[in-house]
């Protein structure tokens, strides 16, 4: 089966500092992809790459069929309709509402009425698990785990092929954090969703993730289910696989589980 994302040989760099180099990653349709490294490794980099917010320095980078390094800016227009990204904390304008942030989208990609736009923001804010008032409300009066509801709303504006999201579960509490990845869990199935996820999160690996990419030594160093990873021989991955925050995680899905 083709790839939804395919990534060849890429570099990114700034200046000297060179963060990702030679990198090969392939997302499979449908998949939760949880993407992970250390610090410096470039993860939020290789997402703003894909999505076209960071232009690589070498490399191909397919989305859906099309190379979007040679793509027309038509092509490129295209392609991006069929993605949405939430950005850490929901990066949403904070002089609009939730439902006039998910339209924002919208307005852009195709012409409708104001009440059918209204309708749609709606129903993404819904499924983003947010009651059904919060889209009058402004960022500035939501929580931290709401804002990341309403970014989620936004990125499903136009019901994408794939979602794009950066440490969503960043700053919740454990309990938020845990609802949120049921949610992605359950979008992801309900809709055919692909995702790809960066996130340092183990119990959002443990959660939600169909498979792990990891980043080191300025490339994708090895995929794989949560069980290869606890299998690989490198120290980074061993220790961060099987360190006492995994332990703890592994201990909770399994509590749950049971």
């Amino acid at each position: 089966m083709t790839p939804v994302i395919r990534l060849r040989g890429l570099r990114n760099q700034f200046g000297r500092h060179v963060v990702h180099d030679g990198l090969d990653l392939d997302v499979r349709r449908g998949e939760v992809l949880g993407v992970v490294g250390g610090s410096g490794t470039g993860k939020s980099v290789l997402l703003r790459t894909i999505v076209g917010l960071q232009t690589p320095a070498a490399g191909s980078i397919e989305v859906l069929g099309t190379d979007i390094t040679t793509a027309t800016e038509t092509e490129r227009d295209e392609i991006g309709r069929r993605w949405g990204v939430m950005f850490q904390d929901g990066a949403l304008f904070s002089s609009l509402t939730v439902r006039e942030n998910v339209e924002v989208p919208i307005r852009s990609a195709i012409h409708l009425p104001a009440e059918t736009r209204h309708a749609l923001a709606d129903l993404k804010i819904s499924l983003s698990g947010l009651p059904w008032m919060a889209g009058d409300k402004y960022p500035s009066e939501l929580s931290g785990g709401m804002r990341k509801r309403a970014g989620l709303a936004r990125a499903l504006a136009l019901d994408p092929d794939i979602v794009f999201l950066d440490e969503p579960t960043a700053g919740l509490d454990p309990i938020g954090a845990a609802e949120f990845d049921r949610l992605i869990s359950g979008l992801s199935r309900s809709l055919g969703l692909t995702v790809f996820m960066v996130t340092h999160d183990l119990d959002s690996l443990h959660a939600c993730c169909d498979r792990i990419a990891v980043l080191a030594e300025k490339r994708v160093l090895v995929t794989g289910t949560m069980a290869e990873m606890l299998e690989v021989d490198h120290p980074w991955v061993h220790d961060y696989f099987h360190g006492p925050r995994a332990r703890a995680a592994l201990a909770t899905q399994g509590a749950e589980k049971g």
